[in-house]
């Protein structure tokens, strides 16, 4: 929908419009984004329209969105107050979650010393890497990232493109920089699928780091390049595939193990044994994208049925409303979803 200068004059139209004025007209140019790209895609994900009118914003519409427009905009601009940039994930966060206060969040400084990598601000949840501040961008992203500070083991489990692994090594990374742990440790099933290992040129390491790109990429994403190389050379970060975890202890570790579904269940208690002295455990999975082969039963599976009545164990799950990749990505998945659906 084009943004305008157009002014509502009849009184039916009046009625329907809510004005929200900003101080600081410089802020209200960020907050608008170039080319009013910004309100644009609020005005897309919400149906009002939104008209400039100097320093105020009117905000046409259905009562309900036309407040929730207005929380929205609030938002970015306390934002950009704060001295922030506002972005597309920022506009997306806002609009999936409200900018309201998490109740279950408690008072900034309330939480134990050993928790201070989670960063309250009004009951948001920030992580802090080298390069960039992660949020959340949904409830069931808060949830889990809240859980991954409170539990020594905790469980993601939801589609592909929900933040599981990302945000888990935000976390980790996190710990890292402030000294809660020494070491993190990101591991993967090296498991086929539909292609074989074989078959791909070079050593192990080479047949193998194709497997384990996801996890280089959300590395590279919070750490500058020449730190994570360093960090990797001295083994202080560690990427490796799930069979080379057996016969170890991690102590004093993040580790994570992502695409957990296509571990077997011997896999999974091998590795969920690991588990050390000071260290946290993350497994994040996905059970509608299992690659073992028929008959064998993914260890996620298990592990979910067996764990999930132990305390200290966090299960935390995520459906296709979390998707935070392209939006084509969670109406694909709800697509075969619904056609997994017998009837």
């Amino acid at each position: 929908m084009a943004l305008g200068a157009l002014t509502p004059t009849d009184e039916q139209s009046a009625a329907h419009e809510l004005l929200v004025e900003f101080p600081d007209n410089r802020l209200l140019i960020d907050l608008c984004g170039e080319y009013d790209r910004n309100l644009a895609e609020i005005e897309t994900q919400t149906g009002v329209q939104i008209v400039r009118r100097g320093n105020q914003l009117a905000i046409l519409g259905e009562t309900d969105a036309r407040a929730r427009t207005a929380e929205v905009l609030q938002a970015l601009y306390e934002r950009l107050e704060a001295g922030r940039e506002v972005e597309r994930g920022d506009i997306d966060r806002e609009l999936r979650m409200g900018g309201g206060d998490d109740p279950a969040d408690p008072a900034p400084g309330a939480r134990p010393a050993g928790d201070q990598l989670e960063m309250f601000t009004g009951g948001k949840i920030e992580i802090k890497t080298r390069k960039k501040l992660i949020e959340p961008r949904t409830d069931a992203q808060r949830a889990y990232v809240r859980s991954l500070f409170d539990n020594e083991l905790a469980f993601g489990i939801g589609p592909a493109g929900t933040g599981k692994t990302y945000l888990a090594v935000a976390v980790g990374v996190s710990m890292l920089i402030t000294g809660e742990v020494d070491r993190i440790i990101l591991s993967r099933p090296a498991v086929e699928a539909g292609e074989k290992l074989g078959f791909l040129p070079g050593d192990m390491k080479d047949k193998v780091d194709p497997y384990m790109q996801p996890l280089y990429d959300a590395l590279n994403d919070f750490l500058p390049g020449k730190q994570l190389a360093k960090m990797m050379e001295e083994k202080v970060i560690e990427i490796a595939p799930l069979a080379f975890m057996r016969g170890r202890t991690l102590s004093n570790a993040f580790v994570v193990l992502d695409e957990a579904q296509n571990a077997t269940t011997m896999q999974m208690k091998m590795f969920l044994t690991r588990l050390g002295e000071g260290s946290r455990m993350v497994i994040t999975g996905d059970r509608s994208q299992v690659d073992l082969p028929r008959g064998v039963t993914s260890g996620l599976a298990d592990a979910e049925r067996l764990l999930k009545t132990i305390p200290k164990i966090g299960f935390n799950y995520f459906t296709s409303k979390d998707v935070v990749r392209h939006p084509l990505v969670a109406a694909i998945i709800e697509a075969y979803e619904a056609d997994a659906v017998p009837g």
